[in-house]
């Protein structure tokens, strides 16, 4: 198979690690920190998880460890959606049981969560592994979306595991993926089983993170692959002069993609869903606020620009968050009927008639293209597909008509002319930056760790991420530390808390601080591509998010 250069030298970058993780593996051993308890619903918690929740944080140190070489077969499963260094967990992973004990066997399931449960596999060599190393994609196995949540499920997981005489297993995810891995690992402990099952924090919309998770991986080199596009087209926007283009990110539940873009590109606008939520904001206030800042602009002769989107801005109106909340609840219940139903007018009217008042007037406000997007199929919880609506397009359809109102009214006098673009799959499989390569490698190598200590219900967790490499801080958190009860369903579930935006936190602060400038003057940044080769400050950068989290 012909390979690029950049894959080749790939192949052959060494990640660094934490300097703890530096040492023989043999001797390094882990440390009990005080025990823990989630943010919130602390004794519902505690009678789910009666034999995981409460553990302590845990460390590593150099120090004699007997149990790091004892045989083990260890499953990985890949689940979710695909992100940049999830090859390089699983790299580290295999290096770390290799260096404890060449004996050690790691099966990688295919497919996602399913390859358990189907018993399809294949047992990690060097010349496989080494295919793999610091390169995109889910491709080393695959992933899926199959969740683990059923005792059925678990039984089968149990069963498959005895067949192998797997004794450990890790789950590479999001919220939701880690969520299964500690309700497996409680359902095992239950049991009375001794395998062990950690976690790996990954999604590229950065919203699985706190004090010990500072970012999931995926997220920095989704920005910087995302950065590098807006700069193209702030370039091209500075020389034609004479398009607004409107850009949708990837993000539905968090709008921190579309902020670390701003900061690394600064254009003259940009959403923010947690923002809109917190002011109230309706699409006619984002519409006029848009329209004001283009008329600006205009006014200096500026009749070009560019307006960076969060993909779940549409769930941050509030009143289309109540529509939304509305139309699931609504389709849920008339599942069957509403499938039955042929033409996309007729599924508009039949939702409309059953919609609330206020709900149904804003729903009626809608262009007829957004509408059916709305009554799209529904993810695997039962809600609408975010990254299927085209909000870009509906800001350009409702800037465009307030444009043309203060064209009349004499308060805009220039010209517009918009193009809109979702970037989401470009970043997805992306070659991992070096700082996600390094970070990635050292989540799975340090999972082996985890596994070998038998720490059950535990998320590998690497901090001080906005320091080099060498200073990064190894352990593990108990994934019910992370928890709080949702309603999916209907019911009320355990799910770990989705991190949001904090609009007193240092990365928005900055931004707002900045944005009034950005969006008169054209003060646009390129990042350019990623580096992978060259001095420390270009290569090695983590996200201008972290620095500014993490700079005191």
């Amino acid at each position: 198979m012909k390979i690029s250069a950049l894959q080749q030298a790939r192949y052959s970058y060494n990640p660094k690690l934490p300097l703890i993780l530096r040492e023989n593996i043999k001797e390094i051993r882990p440390v009990m920190g005080q025990a823990t308890e989630s943010a919130t619903d602390q004794e519902a918690l505690k009678q789910l998880f009666p034999n995981t929740y409460g553990l302590p944080k845990v460390s590593f140190e150099k120090g004699t460890n007997e149990n790091i070489g004892k045989k083990m077969n260890v499953g990985v499963i890949l689940s979710g959606g695909q992100a940049p260094g999830g090859h390089n967990v699983i790299c580290g992973l295999y290096d770390a049981l290799k260096n404890a004990n060449p004996e050690n066997t790691l099966y990688g399931f295919k497919g996602g969560p399913s390859g358990i449960l189907e018993d399809k596999y294949t047992i990690m060599t060097d010349d496989f592994i080494n295919e793999y190393r610091n390169t995109g994609g889910f491709d080393i196995i695959g992933s899926g979306r199959t969740k683990l949540e059923t005792r059925e499920q678990f039984e089968v997981c149990t069963q498959v595991c005895h067949k192998h005489d797997i004794n450990a297993i890790v789950i590479i995810g999001g919220d939701d993926s880690n969520t299964n891995a500690a309700v497996l690992a409680e359902y095992f402990r239950a049991q009375g089983e001794n395998i062990c099952v950690v976690g790996c924090p990954k999604t590229i919309d950065g919203d699985l993170k706190n004090e010990s998770i500072e970012a999931s991986f995926g997220f920095d080199t989704a920005c910087k692959t995302f950065a590098e596009l807006i700069g193209n087209i702030e370039r091209d926007a500075n020389s034609a002069k004479k398009y607004w283009h409107f850009v949708r990110l990837m993000g539905r539940s968090a709008s921190h993609i579309a902020l670390e873009c701003a900061l690394q590109t600064q254009p003259n606008i940009c959403l923010i869903g947690e923002e809109v939520e917190a002011k109230n904001q309706s699409i006619e206030e984002i519409t006029n606020y848009i329209a004001n800042v283009i008329a600006k602009r205009a006014a200096n002769g500026d009749n070009f620009g560019v307006c960076l989107v969060p993909e779940g801005l549409i769930e941050f109106v509030p009143s289309l968050k109540i529509l939304i909340r509305e139309i699931n609840d609504l389709l849920a219940k008339t599942e069957a009927e509403f499938n039955a139903i042929e033409s996309v007018n007729d599924k508009i009217a039949f939702v409309s008639a059953k919609l609330s008042a206020q709900s149904a007037q804003v729903f009626a406000s809608l262009p007829a293209e957004i509408k059916g997007q709305l009554l799209a199929d529904r993810d695997p919880h039962g809600n609408v597909q975010v990254s299927k609506i085209e909000t870009e397009k509906l800001l350009i359809q409702t800037v465009t008509k307030r444009l043309k109102e203060m064209k009349a009214e004499g308060t805009y006098t220039g010209k517009f002319s918009a193009l809109n673009h979702f970037f989401g799959y470009e970043g997805r499989c992306a070659f991992p930056s070096n700082f996600d390569s390094d970070y990635c490698y050292s989540l799975g190598y340090n999972a082996a760790l985890l596994l070998s200590a038998n720490l059950t219900g535990y998320l590998s967790s690497v901090t001080q991420l906005s320091k080099p490499a060498d200073q990064w801080q190894a352990g593990g958190i108990p994934i019910t530390m992370m928890m709080n009860l949702e309603q999916r369903h209907g019911e009320m579930k355990p799910v770990i808390k989705k991190a949001l935006v904090e609009l007193d936190g240092e990365p928005f602060k900055y931004f707002e601080k900045n944005r009034e400038t950005w969006a008169v003057e054209t003060a646009f940044t390129f990042p350019g591509a990623i580096q992978y080769y060259g001095p420390s400050e270009v290569c090695d950068q983590s996200t201008i998010t972290l620095k500014l989290e993490h700079q005191n």
